[in-house]
């Protein structure tokens, strides 16, 4: 499994999301908790940046219809999305964010 080096830590806001490539895929990265989540970056529901949205607890809501999304899982918490998103590992080294393409689940 290979890591890709997407940015710093500091570039993701506490509580906000960051929108990066990762080998022309587009991910959202999460930070929350002291912890970054990366899901794929396009709402299963009607594909739009989910990193244009808002992050509440646990979760990210797409902008368009306020379908929210586990940052953990990727699965949807409720309509309009019924399909989850993909989530990816990721790993910290030192300040830099590195991401996997390799699906969690």
């Amino acid at each position: 499994m290979s890591f890709e080096k997407v940015c710093r830590l500091t570039d993701i806001p506490e509580g906000g999301v960051l929108g990066v490539e990762v080998g022309g895929t587009p991910v959202a990265l999460v930070r929350s908790g002291g912890e970054v989540f990366a899901l794929h970056d396009v709402c299963s529901h009607a594909e739009v940046k989910l990193s244009e949205g808002d992050v509440y607890d646990d979760t990210l809501e797409c902008w368009l219809h306020g379908s929210c999304f586990d940052i953990r899982s990727g699965k949807p918490t409720g309509p309009p999305a019924t399909k989850p998103v993909p989530v990816y590992r990721v790993q910290l080294d030192g300040d830099d964010v590195l991401v996997s393409l390799s699906k969690e689940s």
